[in-house]
């Protein structure tokens, strides 16, 4: 891993059901970020953030990791995926699915994993013979999420595999991509972080200051195209100049979303 990464892992100070799985995940964490495991005792997470010098604390809470900054906590939630899931099931739409032309076995790289929301319906509409391959620039959020894709439970069966199957990287998405084979995946999708956001929680604001904030390049959409098959398609605000600047001229969505998809046939 490149860089080191400013932060330590510890587990909560009670919760005696969970203290092995918790011990045991802190101690897989450490070793797989580089970074300290320190034994919680009676201190509180700033005393230990302030002892460490640190910025962020992962916490092993009953057996799931819980990312903690100042400004809030990040911790695995399927968010809306569990009911756009229920709506797929009955028959329903999903703009996304519609934007990206999913069907059942197509290989999708998500280059912007965040909360993991949009690869778990990805990974439902898929299926067990498709498959999704996430991204996640920052290496704490990666951990968070990927650790709660392996071990949270989901709301049905369904939704469960979907996120068991996602396969998820610590990487840049363009230098992945520069990596990657041509026309190795069907669909490629990009849902870059707004920089005005659209509601502010807890959890958003802890996902804000560690995600990566830079605009999506041309020739990050270029090495898209080149690796996809079918489609490069982008998330953005309707209003958005980016779509226009990265050349996405066929936009989809919902009539009264205030979000959008930019789609690139090719």
């Amino acid at each position: 891993m490149a860089g080191k990464v400013s932060a330590i892992v510890t587990t909560v100070r009670r919760g005696q059901k969970y203290t092995e799985a918790n011990r045991t995940l802190a101690a897989r964490t450490a070793a797989a970020l580089g970074i300290p495991n320190v034994p919680r005792g009676n201190d509180s997470l700033e005393e230990l953030r302030a002892a460490y010098g640190v910025d962020t604390v992962l916490v092993a809470r009953r057996g799931l990791l819980t990312l903690v900054t100042a400004e809030g906590e990040l911790f695995f939630h399927p968010g809306m995926s569990h009911l756009r899931i229920k709506n797929l099931l009955l028959g329903h739409g999903d703009h996304l699915v519609t934007a990206l032309g999913l069907t059942e076995g197509m290989h999708v790289l998500d280059c912007t994993l965040g909360t993991g929301a949009d690869a778990i319906v990805e990974s439902f509409v898929v299926g067990a013979a498709g498959a999704v391959t996430a991204l996640e620039s920052n290496p704490l959020i990666a951990a968070v999420i990927a650790d709660g894709l392996a071990h949270a439970t989901g709301d049905n069966y369904e939704m469960h595999a979907a996120m068991r199957r996602i396969t998820v990287h610590h990487a840049d998405a363009l230098a992945f991509l520069r990596a990657a084979e041509t026309d190795s995946y069907d669909v490629i999708y990009f849902d870059p972080m707004f920089r005005r956001p659209l509601h502010e929680s807890a959890g958003m604001n802890a996902l804000r200051v560690l995600a990566d904030m830079r605009a999506l390049t041309e020739a990050t959409i270029a090495e898209a195209c080149r690796v996809a098959r079918r489609r490069v398609v982008m998330k953005e605000r309707r209003e958005s100049a980016e779509f226009e600047r990265l050349g996405f001229t066929h936009i989809m969505g919902g009539k009264y979303s205030r979000i959008a998809y930019g789609v690139m046939e090719l």
